[in-house]
């Protein structure tokens, strides 16, 4: 039996570790809602002697990698993946990037430092726009009242639902992929205002006005994503996993939740 041990069970985590025990493999997990607790040494070396496969989908933590710097030395020999972010490729100016762009440049340097470790360590180093889903979506943010459309002509960001993360982590696993790094985006880099405004015409709602990102009251995190602008190249995943993204669009993406709900 395959065997996968999984750091922090996150949301997207959590949609890998159910696809694949519906493929019948043993899968454990750290973080609240796995089997095993992050710091239990004996407990954690213990599933990891036994997995064939190890994937981390843990943050940086004070410009560290938690799992490298505890657990590293127990990895040898294991199949890596480290789900990261093209966060790591900085602000493009709105023009491709792809796995060869250079990194390191932008707001997330911890994480592109993480990056480069397990790519170092010889995993497959998946990079994720921003994720949307089922519970996770532009349709929990209307609902809310969270939803802005920011007036930035000329910004763009990719995105990627959940379900072709699972579908692209599954298909390295099943061919046994190269390590190196890995994007897994849809197919068309666009606005969030478009995003919202579809959002919108499904939910049968009113768009929220324009405003400029000071009067939205962003959070500094927020407007740190609006800082950076890139058209996120999937051609690599495409050719190299055989991978397709089957939400190619938002709107496929938007249409296949509602429809869902």
């Amino acid at each position: 039996m395959s065997r996968l041990l999984i750091f922090g069970l996150g949301y997207t985590a959590t949609w890998i570790a159910d696809a694949l025990r519906g493929r019948g493999w043993h899968v454990d997990a750290t973080g609240s809602a796995g089997n095993l607790a992050f710091g239990d040494d004996e407990a954690v070396r213990g599933a990891l002697a036994r997995a064939t496969h190890v994937l981390s989908s843990v943050p940086p933590a004070e410009d560290s990698d938690p799992v490298l710097d505890r657990y590293g030395s127990a990895l040898s020999g294991k199949w890596l993946a480290y789900l990261s972010s093209t966060g790591v490729y900085g602000d493009a100016a709105g023009a491709w990037v792809d796995e060869a762009s250079p990194t390191g440049s932008g707001r997330r340097q911890a994480r592109a430092e993480c990056d480069a470790r397990w790519l170092e360590a010889g995993a497959r180093v998946f990079r994720l726009p921003g994720i949307y889903g089922p519970g996770r979506s532009a349709f929990d943010r209307v609902e809310a009242g969270k939803a802005h459309r920011i007036d930035l002509p000329g910004q763009v960001f990719s995105r990627v639902h959940v379900a072709d993360i699972v579908a692209g982590v599954v298909a390295a696993m099943a061919t046994d992929t190269p390590a190196g790094a890995y994007n897994l985006s849809d197919d068309l880099p666009t606005s969030q205002n478009a995003v919202i405004e579809e959002a919108c015409r499904l939910l049968g709602r009113e768009v929220p006005p324009l405003q400029t990102i000071d009067a939205a009251g962003l959070s500094p995190m927020a407007r740190g994503f609006y800082a950076e602008n890139r058209r996120v190249a999937n051609g690599k995943a495409k050719r190299v996993l055989g991978w397709q993204p089957r939400f190619a669009t938002y709107r496929e993406g938007l249409a296949a939740i509602r429809a869902r709900a």
